[in-house]
């Protein structure tokens, strides 16, 4: 269905191209694992960075010229806009897709993060949604490589059995089924090797790239994205680092029976490996497989809508990347079902005066209280845009009389729909850059959920009713300086798991060599 309003199409036209670049930020050469055997050299490096970078150059470039020439002339408001855009979105939407299922690796993460928000065209979801199980995995000997070098010992040391065959694959690391010595099951996630020299190479040159489109099409700026994409990617990198969000995560929700994050095994943990208890499920979207199982989709949505509103409102500690593939159903048979959270790499932890600012704009517009709603909208720098922050977070105007959750009546369309005419591609750039970094991880992992919620059946009301008491229940929540001493008590965690995986590899060693010698 074709959608009416024109700060939709605007934006769409900008998230797709920006997150296009951001895409090049971390790509991975379609056939990487043909020479992972024998790792390329600095040179080789850059030329494969510059090549997969230049065919997402020309797919935006070329994306760009197509919306700016095939919609020029024409009126927005005409039928035959409405069917040439359609069109527009189709042609640019294959092309994004062949860019990312020609590169895979990174692509195909940011061809997903594409496809995921609501304000995307149904052209570009339906045509990207085909690289959610599209990641390619990498042959079992380099997998091998990476887990040999990394835990110090061959496989048969440490496991009893481990299927060589990844239950799981993704755009930097694969998941495998393993059995350690003492019969316990646990998943093993591998780092595709090379990641972080190719990452330099494509960071660079996207930096440079992505500069120079901006020179051509003034209008289109992607520092704020090609920003956030190298912070994302720097920390799914380090497993160890992962490993402490999981569990942090674990701690914020030990109360709370119904959620389940997996157990990390420390010994067996290290930048490049995960080692994690086993837990079985399915994805938190597929609803046949809970009808069969007689757990109600409606009430899966109230409990995840609830995680993640304390994840927001109430920890200040937010899972970045909430896609169904990392958020699991397991039927439980004394407690109904419960919610899975697996994947912990990318995390944002909101500053505390952000947190609070936050719950205060929720109580606003709850409360439809428009001066609030400025002052929080000046405090998070955006000034004049501080009008549509109702319309992205409750579907509805700043001036709406209709109840919560009811939507925009048609006249209310109607008054949208000519506001925001005047628009130029350039607010939305001022608008984007001018967003904290903490406001951009809450509209992509909100984005991520209204998408499941939607999946799940779930009436809107749903999701506004768990933020809304979470809000409140924020408001009334400070850190205090103890929360200071957690943060030191989990550093002084990592740093005992490190330095004492550290000692046990040079006791190791020297134990070998000792046996060498004697």
């Amino acid at each position: 269905m074709w959608r009416t309003l024109k700060f939709t199409t605007k934006l769409s036209v900008y998230t797709l191209t920006a997150a296009g670049v951001g895409a090049g930020a971390v790509s991975l050469t379609g056939d990487r694992f043909q020479y992972l055997s024998n790792l390329p050299d600095e040179p080789r490096v850059g030329l494969s960075g510059l090549v997969r970078s230049s065919r997402a150059v020309f797919t935006i470039a070329v994306n760009v010229v197509d919306y700016k020439y095939s919609l020029y002339g024409l009126v927005e408001d005409s039928d035959e806009y409405r069917r040439e855009l359609s069109e527009v979105h189709l042609r640019s939407a294959k092309r994004v897709l062949k860019l990312c299922e020609t590169n895979k690796g990174f692509y195909v993460k940011a061809g997903q993060f594409v496809a995921a928000p609501r304000q995307v065209p149904k052209e570009y979801s339906s045509t990207l949604s085909s690289l959610q199980d599209q990641a390619v995995p990498c042959p079992f000997k380099f997998i091998r490589e990476v887990l040999t070098s990394n835990l110090k010992k061959d496989l048969n040391e440490i496991f009893i059995s481990f299927d060589e065959e990844p239950i799981a694959a993704a755009s930097i690391a694969q998941v495998h089924h393993a059995v350690l010595q003492n019969h316990e099951e646990v998943a093993v996630k591998v780092q595709y090797p090379g990641l972080k020299q190719l990452m330099r190479v494509d960071i660079a040159a996207m930096s440079f790239l992505s500069k120079a489109v901006t020179l051509l099409f003034p209008d289109y700026r992607f520092g704020w994205i090609l920003s956030a994409f190298k912070d994302a990617i720097a920390m799914e990198l380090d497993f160890i680092q992962e490993a402490r969000n999981s569990e942090r995560t674990a701690k914020n929700f030990e109360t709370n029976k119904r959620v389940k994050v997996p157990r990390v095994l420390w010994d067996w943990t290290t930048e490049q490996v995960l080692t994690m208890q086993f837990c079985t499920g399915n994805k938190i979207d597929d609803v046949e497989y809970l009808k069969k199982a007689g757990v109600d989709p409606i009430q899966v949505a109230k409990l995840l809508s609830e995680v993640f509103a304390s994840m927001v409102f109430i920890h200040g500690f937010v899972h970045g990347d909430p896609h169904p593939g990392n958020i699991l159903i397991s039927i439980e048979l004394k407690q109904g079902f419960t919610i899975v959270l697996l994947d912990h790499g990318i995390y944002k932890e909101l500053d505390e005066d952000f947190r609070l600012d936050y719950c205060q704009l929720w109580r606003a517009l709850i409360l439809r209280n428009v001066n609030e709603i400025q002052q929080v909208g000046e405090r998070f720098g955006i000034g004049k845009y501080f009008r549509y922050l109702p319309l992205i977070f409750t579907g509805t105007t700043i001036d709406s009389k209709s109840a919560l959750g009811k939507g925009m009546s048609t006249e209310e369309r109607q008054m949208v729909k000519q506001e925001l005419k005047s628009l130029k591609m350039e607010d939305f750039s001022s608008f984007m850059e001018s967003l904290p970094p903490d406001l951009l991880t809450i509209l992509r992992t909100d984005g991520l959920l209204r998408s499941i919620l939607s999946k799940l059946g779930a009436a809107r009301h749903i999701r506004l009713l768990a933020y809304s008491k979470h809000a409140v229940d924020g408001l009334s929540m400070r850190r205090t300086a103890g929360s200071g001493f957690l943060e030191l008590v989990y550093l002084m965690e990592d740093v005992k798991h490190i330095v004492v995986g550290k000692l046990k590899h040079l006791f190791l060693r020297a134990a070998r060599l000792l046996h060498l010698f004697s």
